[in-house]
């Protein structure tokens, strides 16, 4: 209780000033938001939420953020964007995430500014910074608040609160942007991020809820939680020709099963 009310005295602050919140729908953002609208019920202050529309996130994922925004009362905006105008995006290098962070929260500070909300606000947590995200670095640049971070909670403590509140978004899995699903330096194409989108949806609607499909050339490599390989692996007769109808050519599980970023093993060396 002590946490929570450590996280609502800091939001309540940022909300007095005015907030615009970077919300995805995730349970990061989405405790954000909550706390957020209890604060300006209760407070005043002005909280505006904003998503992104883009060809690196499947439309489920706005369709989400929207139903999330609607639990909390608060109103919803899509900016537009396309990556895919950025040639060095596109070129997908190992600092991509820096360079989507900064295209897309450069516009959002300029949507804020035409509100003149000072604070742009995000659902980056304290674990995120123990992992290979140069994006971070973007949200630095810009003078992003990142009140998760900031304080100390750990992706269970989010979860953890977001459950205590009711929120239905406290089991969702994380949905970080379909490029993650590419190796470095494979080019990304609008055209294949859709066809493995479409292939992500189709194993979630067969019950697999945190899952990736990691692409490499012609070879569709499928991660899900360790303890459920053995159950995807006896749905393969009926998945794998569906994987196959969107041209992956082969389709393989991965037996380690699911990773977050585990497409950054590539970077080691990079990163020493």
């Amino acid at each position: 209780m002590e946490r929570l009310t450590e996280l609502q005295t800091e939001i309540a602050r940022l909300v007095k000033q005015g907030v615009c919140l970077a919300f995805s729908g995730g349970v990061d953002s989405a405790l954000l938001l909550a706390l957020a609208a209890e604060a300006q019920r209760s407070g005043g202050g002005e909280i505006q939420a904003v998503t992104f529309s883009t060809r690196l996130h499947p439309q489920s994922d706005i369709d989400n953020a929207r139903r999330i925004a609607g639990e909390a009362g608060v109103p919803l905006h899509v900016i537009e964007i396309d990556e895919f105008s950025d040639p060095e995006i596109v070129r997908n290098p190992p600092d991509r995430c820096y360079r989507c962070k900064k295209h897309l929260f450069s516009r959002l500070k300029e949507f804020a500014g035409a509100l003149h909300l000072p604070v742009v606000m995000d659902g980056t947590n304290a674990d995120d910074l123990l992992e290979y995200r140069p994006g971070l670095q973007a949200l630095k640049e810009l003078g992003i608040s990142s009140p998760l971070a900031e304080l100390g909670f750990s992706k269970r403590e989010v979860r953890e609160l977001a459950r205590g509140l009711g929120l239905s978004a406290a089991s969702r899995p994380s949905t970080p942007c379909l490029a993650t699903r590419l190796p470095y330096g494979a080019r990304l194409e609008p055209e294949l991020l859709r066809r493995i989108g479409e292939g992500e949806a189709l194993l979630r609607e067969a019950g697999f809820a945190q899952v990736r499909l990691r692409v490499h050339g012609n070879i569709a490599r499928i991660e899900v939680p360790a303890a459920e390989l053995a159950r995807l692996a006896e749905r393969a007769a009926e998945l794998v020709p569906e994987l196959k109808k969107l041209g992956f050519l082969y389709v393989t599980l991965d037996l380690e099963g699911f990773r977050s970023g585990s497409m950054d093993l590539t970077l080691k060396g990079i990163l020493k």
